[in-house]
Order: structure tokens, then C-alpha cells, then sequence
């Protein structure tokens, strides 16, 4: 068994670029793999490897000061969900896009036991779903609010639309607790007043508390793409987009030009080939389809063709070196 562990830490980095640096060192030092941002603002990753490897890397965060009290979600699994470790900087640890907003003014974090007495209160409040419309499709809290966005820097304009009462009790919630940071600052700028945030987001909530009220499965950026949150209800909440049966496996286009992220069921996938329409079916951009390993993650490229294949491709090839992964892993 391996873990894997899910984190985030606000704090102000002086030089992101050597910072990036000597944590990367460290990583490839234990032989860590996984996804890790890093900005003038803070730290946020998702990493996995064996029980020392996790260990020795967050004793090396908590020698940081500034990075002392960071909380890592940790999980077991039989195997490393990750193909590489990427270590890079970016501009925001989570992308929002709005200028001035300091964590430090969010709103009142709930802890899993707080929410769920909430839940059950009988109280007046409104919740939303702070996640891509994507990972709400899979699974979300009772009653709540999901907005059909792609994007967490879609929220913003969303805010400015939406008609919820300044007065009302607001709860909101993502996967790690991250997203909520930022957008409970936005929505307390903006002028509501009771503003809360589900601390640790949905996996510390499945873990102290077992998932109740929270219906469907949880979406994670790494190769399990869905999580269990309430083992008492399993039942998918999503249909296969190609055979129309209740599912929550997701899968990329097995087209490279398409890699479209979508709900498929092992008869779908079977069917198509690992692709989401017949157009697809037939490029000659597609990767090979294992049936025996119908929900394995595709890679890059280079591990299904050889050199001439990117010769031959090499404008289509040069977009797809320089895209990597963009979730907001918490």
C-alpha cells in the first residue's frame, strides 16, 4: 500500500523560483511523485509514495517556517496514482483571478461534526458547491447549490449573478478546503455577513464523519479520479454519456486532439474504444484501448508512438509537451 496525501499552506513565499527549486530537490531526493504549486502566496500539492517517503516529506513542509501547522489529508492506496512529479510556480496556488484576496479575512471554518449539526439543524442556510461542474456532476452535499461552471476563476462573475440573500446563512464547500479560502473572502467583501467554509473540504469530512448527507463520489486530480465519500450510499448519481446507464467512472477521449474528460461505464467504453463519439473513434490521433484496463489513465504520447510519429505530427505534438495538468487539487 501506498499514501496519498492532499495539502495546502497560505503563507508568503519571498523567492517561489528557489523555493520551487529545493523542494523539488527534496521530492526527487524521496522519490515522491504527484502535483505541487507553488507562488508568493503559499503551497498547495498532492503527492503520494510509500509511509516514510510521506512521512520524511512532510516533516521537511513543517521545517518551513511559516509552513509549521499545515494539514495534510492522507489516504491509502494499493498503488502510486501519479505518473511523474511535477513541481512548478505559478501565480496563484489557486487560481481565482481577483486581486487583494487574503485568506487570513475568510469565512468560519466548520469543522466535519460542526457542518454536519448544521445539516441536520433544521436552520435556514444555503450552500454551495465551490468546484467545477465537472466534479459536482459525481457527487455532492444534500441541497446544494452547484453552479454549471468549468473553471474556479468563473466564480467570481457567477457571485455578481446570482441571487442569494446578504443575510443568509451561507455554508460552502470544495474537496481540500483550498477553493473555499478564497471565495469565502470574496463573498464577505461582497457583503454577505454569515459566511462559512467546510474545514478540510469533503475528504476530512468522509473521514471524520463518514460521508452522510453527501450523495454520488468525490472527484480527485490524480489517477483514481473518484474517491468513495459515504460508504453507506455507493450508488452513482451520474450517467454514461455513451450508454446512458448510472456511472461515475471518468475517462479522457482516447483522442489525443480531443481528451475530452467524460462519465463512461466499462460497456461504453468497451464500445468506443475508450473515445466519446464515433468522429473520435476513427482519428488517427487515437491511443491504443486496453479493454482489460478499460478505465486505465491515458499518458502523453511518447509511450504508444515513436519518434516518426511525432515527426510526422510534430505542430500537434509541440501543444501537447506543453499543456500540463490544471486542477485545482483541493
Amino acid at each position: 500500500m501506498f499514501e496519498v496525501i492532499l495539502y495546502y499552506q497560505f503563507h508568503p513565499i519571498e523567492s517561489p523560483e528557489e523555493f520551487c527549486k529545493a523542494h523539488k530537490r527534496k521530492c526527487k531526493e524521496l522519490g515522491l511523485k504527484g502535483r505541487i504549486y507553488i507562488s508568493s502566496e503559499g503551497l498547495n500539492g498532492t503527492a503520494s509514495g510509500t509511509s516514510e517517503q510521506i512521512e520524511a516529506y512532510k516533516n521537511f513542509v513543517w521545517s518551513h517556517q511559516g509552513f509549521e501547522n499545515t494539514e495534510f489529508k492522507q489516504e491509502s492506496y494499493h498503488e502510486v496514482p501519479f505518473a511523474k512529479l511535477i513541481c512548478k510556480v505559478r501565480q496563484e496556488i489557486v487560481a481565482l483571478h481577483v486581486d487583494g484576496v487574503d485568506p487570513k479575512y475568510g469565512g468560519n471554518h466548520l469543522q466535519p461534526h460542526e457542518w454536519r449539526a448544521v445539516m441536520e439543524s433544521g436552520e435556514d442556510y444555503v450552500m454551495i458547491d465551490v468546484r467545477n461542474n465537472y466534479e459536482s456532476k459525481i457527487g455532492h452535499f444534500e441541497g446544494a447549490i452547484t453552479p454549471d461552471l468549468k473553471n474556479f476563476y468563473d466564480f467570481p462573475e457567477w457571485l455578481s449573478q446570482v441571487d442569494i440573500p446578504k443575510d443568509k446563512k451561507v455554508l460552502m464547500y470544495c474537496t481540500g478546503g483550498i477553493r473555499c479560502e478564497k471565495f469565502s473572502v470574496l463573498m464577505k467583501d461582497q457583503g454577505w455577513e454569515d459566511v462559512n467554509q467546510l474545514h478540510g473540504g469533503i475528504l476530512n469530512y468522509a473521514y471524520k464523519e463518514g460521508g452522510e448527507h453527501f450523495k454520488g463520489k468525490c472527484f480527485v486530480f490524480d489517477d483514481r479520479l473518484i474517491v468513495p465519500v459515504n460508504p453507506k450510499d455507493l450508488s452513482p448519481i451520474a450517467h454514461c454519456e455513451i450508454t446512458g446507464v448510472p456511472a461515475d467512472t471518468y475517462v479522457n477521449c482516447a483522442n489525443m486532439e480531443c481528451n475530452k474528460l467524460f462519465v463512461c461505464s466499462e460497456e461504453g467504453a468497451l464500445q468506443m474504444e475508450g473515445c466519446c463519439s464515433e468522429e473520435c473513434k476513427q482519428s488517427e490521433y487515437r491511443r491504443p484501448f486496453d479493454p482489460e484496463h478499460a478505465f486505465q489513465p491515458f499518458r502523453k504520447w511518447y509511450n504508444y508512438f515513436d519518434d516518426d510519429f511525432k515527426q510526422r505530427n510534430k505542430s500537434f505534438i509541440e501543444k501537447a509537451i506543453a499543456e500540463e495538468p490544471n486542477g485545482c487539487l483541493s
